[in-house]
């Protein structure tokens, strides 16, 4: 049975999930202020961002399974204090080392989404759940636009340590409450931890995501790349066999082969390409001076509030999915959230001269984010056996923050492929950059369209995954 805190059991994942999210995007206007203060390089900067990604990228789908066998709560409460540890250390970093270690012990808190999803799904009435879902989705996208329109006050009016000094309160309160309050799930999966495959996982993402993320630094036709991009394709075919043969496979694959979950993670891959990039050039789009022929010459500060209806679009349109979903299907929704990221993008491309335009373009991408997130979550929750969830939900979001990867690197290309003498990009770049990126957004929405339709009516997760007969004795389908 459900338990009754159900209240303050989601006020404790949303904020846990909500600070991890806030922590993706909050220190990445800082990073001149950190390399300034630091003494390091911008290419050693760079790290901070890139040691956060690879780490999440690892960490989130193992850490998901671990919580499908031994426990979602005990899972949550661990992953909690690491972060709170990765907060503290950033904080008191007296270099830009210990500083990057830091944000690869963070990174481990990529695992509050999968964990956080699992526990609504075990603790929350069946009615509650795809709304549940939809909320915390809708904080974990705003988590993000905060960290965004937050980093340039914050720096501002303190220093940039406290962008890790306000987390250590907040996750500090947030543990104990989950210690205290938080129910332990008591639906466990059967076997143990594939560490063959746990260790084939991270080997073939880090080699993937590492080349992809330095690949401006590098150059793309460099050894390091292409090897790299070698050994992550050998790498990923052994994983695959390993995961096919293993009695308990870190990832089932014949979950991930289930038509609601490979569509709906090509949409996460596609949709991530465009969200991320555009969350790493907007800011630098506004931020350069108006001699560069494009731009606003806006500070940190200002960057951030030309984001702020980003943050309220999504935050809106994220709660009010969770309303829409039983009316018209996660399908729909995920669909729509694809198409107008699409659209703002592909008005991004064409008109960028006002800073009203660069508003409405963060307004409607916004709206598609939150929409987005949340049709995802749902469509992957409902469609998978609850024991894994997890994992299942761990992938997605790696599915993302790959895209994200491969969409931040192409851009950066088309970006920075042509300097002005002056060292800034031309504008032209840009405006290849916004259109590629509504290319992406809308091959999302085509993928969405193939999104099987889900009746309604919700069965138990096993029957929805794999088609055996609900306890009513009706065969069930997947729900979209």
């Amino acid at each position: 049975m459900p338990r009754k805190s159900t209240r303050l059991t989601f006020a404790v994942l949303a904020t846990g999930a909500g600070v991890f999210a806030m922590l993706q995007s909050l220190i990445a206007p800082a990073l001149p202020t950190v390399q300034q203060a630091l003494h390091t390089s911008q290419s050693t900067a760079t790290w901070v961002m890139t040691a956060y990604l690879l780490s999440a990228s690892v960490f989130t789908p193992i850490l998901g399974r671990i919580g499908d066998l031994i426990g979602k709560k005990r899972t949550l409460v661990a992953v909690l204090l690491v972060v709170l540890a990765g907060c503290l250390l950033a904080a008191l970093a007296p270099n830009i080392g210990m500083l990057i270690v830091a944000r690869v012990v963070q990174g481990v808190g990529g695992a509050l989404f999968p964990l956080s999803f699992g526990i609504i799904r075990d603790e929350f009435a069946p009615s509650e759940v795809p709304g549940s879902i939809s909320n915390l989705s809708a904080v974990i996208a705003a988590g993000g636009g905060v960290g965004i329109v937050a980093a340039g006050p914050i720096v501002s009016a303190l220093d940039y340590r406290w962008l890790f000094w306000i987390p250590v309160a907040v996750v500090a309160a947030t543990t104990s409450i989950a210690l205290c309050y938080v129910p332990e799930s008591p639906n466990r999966a059967e076997g143990k931890v594939s560490w063959l495959g746990a260790v084939l996982l991270s080997a073939w993402l880090v080699a993937l995501l590492l080349p992809l993320s330095r690949a401006g630094t590098w150059g793309w036709g460099s050894a390091k790349v292409l090897g790299l991009f070698a050994v992550a394709v050998a790498l990923f075919v052994l994983w695959l066999l390993a995961e096919a043969r293993s009695r308990s496979p870190l990832i089932d694959l014949r979950v991930m082969r289930l038509p609601a979950v490979w569509t709906t993670n090509t949409v996460a891959l596609l949709f991530g390409a465009g969200m991320y990039a555009l969350w790493s050039f907007l800011p630098a789009f506004v931020q350069t001076p108006g001699s560069a022929g494009y731009g606003f010459g806006a500070s940190v500060t200002t960057s951030g509030l030309l984001m702020l209806p980003m943050l309220l679009a999504m935050f809106c349109s994220g709660i009010l999915s969770g309303r829409l979903e039983p009316v018209v299907g996660a399908k729909a929704l995920l669909t729509t959230g694809a198409a107008l990221g699409a659209v703002a993008l592909g008005f991004l491309a064409l008109w960028h001269a006002a800073q009203w335009q660069i508003a409405v373009v963060a307004g409607v991408f916004g709206l598609g984010i939150g929409l987005a997130f949340a049709s995802m979550a749902n469509l992957i929750v409902g469609s998978v056996p609850p024991e894994q969830t997890g994992a299942a939900t761990g992938m997605n979001a790696n599915i993302r923050t790959i895209g994200g990867s491969i969409g931040a690197a192409v851009t950066s290309v088309l970006v920075t492929g042509r300097l002005q003498p002056s060292g800034l990009p031309y504008g032209s770049g840009y405006t290849h950059g916004f259109t590629l990126l509504a290319v992406l957004c809308l091959a999302a929405a085509l993928a969405a369209l193939l999104v099987p339709v889900r009746r309604a009516g919700r069965a138990t997760g096993t029957a929805r995954a794999t088609g055996e007969p609900s306890e009513a004795g009706r065969p069930t389908a997947v729900r979209g």
